[in-house]
């Protein structure tokens, strides 16, 4: 939170489970009630978008970018496979979001939104999802072998195909924190 309206009233919960704990979800949430202003930003530098969601569509939400909803939106973790876990840069788990109201992304960098017809084909590198309401592979791309991907850092990607919609970040927080450790800051 920013800042708020006095007419808004804030509750903090904090909920334990198992499934939080191996996830690195949350387990405390603030809840804003009442009419008035409320001002919301991000952990990270970048945007921050909004989605309506009419309860016929579920979204898979990076545990990083999922910034807010409204009532009536359903907010889960579900398991990914080991695979994806390991290389599609999200994680062992990420958000099911589904339901009616709004939910508000937030990303590390520019959010950039691609919608795929049926049968479009997309490919994202690993470490730049958003969110995405569509089916994903993950596929090799590097060419020159196994070496040549590794030292490339590049080699696997998240390959989308429509129907559906993809929300792709313009930055990655796992390569800009490599990038800092790296180097040293005088002051």
């Amino acid at each position: 939170m920013i800042a708020m309206s006095p007419t808004i009233t804030l509750k903090g919960a904090v909920k334990f489970t198992m499934k939080k704990l191996v996830s690195g979800a949350q387990m405390s949430t603030s809840t804003f009630t009442g009419p008035g202003e409320l001002l919301l930003g991000p952990s990270m530098l970048g945007d921050i978008t909004s989605l309506r969601l009419t309860g016929n569509e579920t979204w898979s939400v990076g545990h990083d970018a999922f910034l807010a909803c409204t009532q009536g939106v359903t907010k889960d973790h579900k398991r990914q496979g080991l695979g994806k876990a390991m290389f599609s840069g999200e994680g062992l788990f990420v958000y099911k979001i589904g339901g009616v109201g709004l939910l508000w992304l937030t990303s590390f960098g520019a959010i950039i939104r691609k919608d795929l017809v049926d049968g479009e084909k997309y490919i994202v590198d690993n470490g730049h999802l958003v969110a995405w309401n569509t089916k994903y592979i993950l596929e090799r791309v590097a060419s020159g072998g196994i070496i040549s991907g590794v030292a490339s850092g590049e080699g696997l990607v998240c390959k989308f195909t429509g129907p559906g919609t993809v929300f792709i970040q313009t930055r990655n927080a796992k390569s800009f924190s490599q990038f800092i450790a790296g180097h040293s800051v005088a002051y």
